[in-house]
């Protein structure tokens, strides 16, 4: 049974004939009737659309005063908005704040692939969809119907895009302005920083509000994501459109760009201009790494794992292979990450990091010892030959801790599985 039902009315062609507004009271209370007791959204849409035809005022006036139906249509919440994006956006919001997943949409056959191309760009597969046909027709159709259901073109899909991106943009931001850290190790030719949670679009509590990874899990959606890194482009001043995270696989395989891109890697090197790339974050430490003599850079994705399998030296080796870059030359800031203060590892696997250095453990003896992933990638980077006067990784919110500071950063020790994502990025400027 569906937790959310939503009606699409827009489609209808309305008259003033008594008996097309009986049959739409028909219809609205069979769907009442079948759902009401147990969905927890009952909802109707009523928006403009691409390829719709726009009721006039006085067809407006028709449904509303019509007798019953004003009276049923409290029955229901009515969202209309001069979009459909702007309407499934508002949609979307009232079922996350339910916490619902499974939806029924009854729409109109000729809508049907419409309706379905704007759930694409704003939902993702945590959503489950299932569509029935609108059957409002009698003798003389309510609807305007198609003997087939139409197919999108690439021209209307491109449209759907262009006005959910549109209505995207127009959103203000959440939770104050957009933040960027930076450090004053990173020569001004580079173009880099470390995001914080504030100053994006995403609603959902623990994404709230600049997260910037979407998956298949989670409620946000590419396009909210590619608008709060659009957002994060301008601020900083790269382009959003030459950008590149890493495909974390919590290993030290590094990209070296221009070569062939693999499955997965924990790193990334270039030394192309203009092009920007990023490590993700969200407790695992999102470390940047600039050559100014050589002008190249390159980003690493550092958890607990990939610290004790070198991911930090390894790009740094890649960049000494690709690029000619030297040891004493390489600057590295290690972005926001958990802090020794919240992250614990099982005793077998804390032993690895205490025989590191017995300083990156605390409470060694106890089941689940905390374990400071921080100090252990200093000091793998020093012993690798970074200079440790090259290495920043203590000043003031590069410092904090993610999982302590949740007005600051996502943290998935403290939210879960469906936490929100940080970055540290960095690009040679053109």
């Amino acid at each position: 049974m569906a937790e959310a039902v939503l009606i699409d009315l827009f489609g209808l062609k309305l008259n003033s004939q008594k008996s097309y507004h009986q049959t739409l009271l028909k219809t609205l209370n069979a769907v009442q009737y079948h759902h009401a007791a147990k969905a927890k959204f009952l909802c109707i849409i009523r928006c403009g659309n691409i390829g719709c035809e726009r009721d006039s005022d006085h067809d407006n006036y028709e449904v509303e005063t019509s007798n019953g139906l004003s009276t049923l249509f409290r029955e229901f919440e009515t969202v209309s908005n001069p979009s459909m994006a702007a309407c499934l956006y508002t949609i979307k919001q009232k079922i996350d704040e339910k916490n619902l997943s499974s939806i029924k949409v009854i729409v109109p056959m000729h809508r049907k692939n419409l309706m379905k191309a704007f759930i694409d760009q704003l939902f993702t597969d945590v959503y489950n969809f299932e569509f029935e046909d609108l059957q409002v027709t009698l003798r003389g159709s309510l609807l305007k119907q198609s003997i087939e259901i139409d197919k999108i073109t690439a021209q209307e899909l491109e449209e759907i895009q262009n006005e959910v991106e549109t209505y995207l943009r127009s959103l203000p931001a959440l939770k104050g302005e957009l933040t960027i850290i930076t450090s004053p190790l990173i020569s001004d030719i580079f173009i880099h920083g470390f995001t914080t949670r504030t100053g994006g679009i995403s609603y959902i509590p623990t994404l709230s509000s600049f997260n910037l990874f979407s998956s298949s899990k989670r409620r946000d959606p590419k396009v909210v994501v590619q608008e709060n890194l659009r957002r994060l482009g301008s601020a900083a001043g790269f382009d959003a459109k030459k950008f590149y995270r890493i495909k974390t696989d919590h290993a030290n395989d590094v990209w070296v760009m221009g070569r062939k891109e693999p499955e997965s890697y924990d790193g990334i090197t270039t030394n192309q201009r203009g092009v920007t790339i990023a490590a993700l974050g969200a407790d695992c430490i999102p470390i940047v790494f600039a050559d100014p003599v050589k002008k190249a850079c390159g980003v690493a994705h550092s958890g607990w794992k990939g610290t004790l399998l070198g991911v930090a030296m390894a790009t740094v080796n890649a960049m000494i292979t690709e690029y000619g870059c030297s040891l004493d030359d390489i600057i590295v800031v290690l972005g926001p990450s958990v802090g020794p203060c919240c992250f614990t590892l099982p005793r077998d696997s804390a032993a690895a990091f205490h025989n590191l250095d017995p300083a990156c453990v605390r409470l060694f003896d106890s089941p689940d010892p905390y374990v400071d992933i921080r100090k252990a990638t200093r000091i793998l980077l020093e012993r690798g030959g970074i200079l440790p006067q090259n290495i920043q990784d203590q000043k003031q919110d590069l410092s904090l801790c993610t999982s302590c500071h949740p007005e600051k950063f996502f943290s998935h020790v403290r939210d879960g599985l469906n936490f929100g994502t940080q970055i540290g990025f960095i690009s040679i400027r053109e």
